[in-house]
């Protein structure tokens, strides 16, 4: 049981996260610019300074740094003449090398990359605002020492950068053949993903919850958007419902918190459609994501069986 000053600093520290969520959404209303709101900056709020996610905060630099670049790599890549699909394409294996250069796997990053494709960025205000975003959250982490007693380094599987570029592939090529491709990329799905990917251990139980709370997150944001007129009062309404979602489910996905942000960005086209996309979507990449793991796992046994075989075999050819 958690003691209450413990509940006490898990309370304060959701209500900065939610104020500095407010604060970016109440900051576009006022200036009239929607490209300033990034839902993956309420995703990022909730896993460092609430979870203290260890794989989120552990070189604080990289929190800026890493959202900051791959939004730069999307947002000149929204601006070349070609197809949606070669922009989602050439962005998805620009970031990924981005990353391995700079040996980071904040998969928080790959979320305003692709945002500005999305959206159609074309103002230096969408790339200002990761900015001072993401350097608030990195700000917020060195002040109260969120990282103290982390290991620096961990070892990163890369592999698994080209697993993910393979199952987006796919993706894309099927919403290409289907002609909707402004669903080839859901910016909290696909940080799920890399992330699920990444993780130990995986089974049918995870990926059924993945499935569960993104799709309801993405259902609640989307009626709560054409129900009520007030931003605010939908923000408000988004994170309460999506706090009790999590605390049921009894998962912990920042990304659902970046979800109901996205009728707010997303082109008018795509925003109805967005409950069906996530649960197509999901259904796909983590049933996908537990095949492979699954597949992983088979072929691990394997070796250890063979290992084991012969070493008993040369122990016997020793005696």
């Amino acid at each position: 049981m958690d003691s209450p000053v413990l509940k006490n600093v898990t309370f304060i520290s959701y209500i900065i996260a939610f104020l500095l969520i407010f604060t970016m959404v109440g900051m576009s209303m006022v200036l009239e610019d929607p490209e300033i709101i990034l839902p993956e900056i309420a995703a990022m709020a909730i896993a460092m300074w609430v979870y203290r996610e260890a794989g989120w905060i552990r070189k604080p630099s990289k929190v800026f740094i890493a959202p900051t670049i791959t939004a730069a790599i999307g947002f000149f890549v929204n601006q070349l003449p070609i197809h949606y699909i070669g922009k989602v394409v050439l962005t998805l294996v620009l970031m990924m090398l981005f990353l391995r250069i700079i040996q980071s796997n904040l998969a928080a990053s790959l979320a305003t990359g692709l945002l500005p494709l999305v959206i159609n960025a074309n103002h230096w205000s969408f790339i200002i605002s990761v900015f001072i975003f993401t350097l608030i959250l990195m700000l917020g982490v060195l002040l109260f020492k969120l990282n103290k007693g982390l290991e620096k380094k961990v070892a990163i599987q890369y592999k698994y950068m080209l697993v993910f570029l393979a199952l987006h592939f796919i993706w894309i090529g099927l919403c290409w053949v289907f002609d909707y491709p402004q669903l080839s990329v859901i910016p909290p799905i696909v940080v799920v993903v890399y992330e699920s990917l990444q993780k130990p251990m995986y089974n049918k139980k995870m990926a059924m919850k993945q499935v569960l709370v993104l799709t309801v997150s993405a259902t609640v944001g989307t009626l709560l958007y054409f129900a009520i007129d007030s931003w605010m009062l939908v923000l408000l309404l988004d994170m309460i419902l999506m706090l009790i979602l999590l605390r049921v489910a009894g998962i912990r996905i920042p990304a659902v918190y970046a979800f109901p942000l996205l009728p707010f960005v997303f082109p008018a086209s795509v925003v109805r459609m967005l409950p069906i996309a996530a649960l197509v979507a999901s259904v796909f990449f983590f049933g996908a994501v537990l095949a492979f793991k699954k597949f992983e796992m088979k072929k691990s046994k394997k070796k250890i069986r063979l290992f084991l075989l012969t070493t008993i075999l040369n122990g016997k050819m020793i005696i």
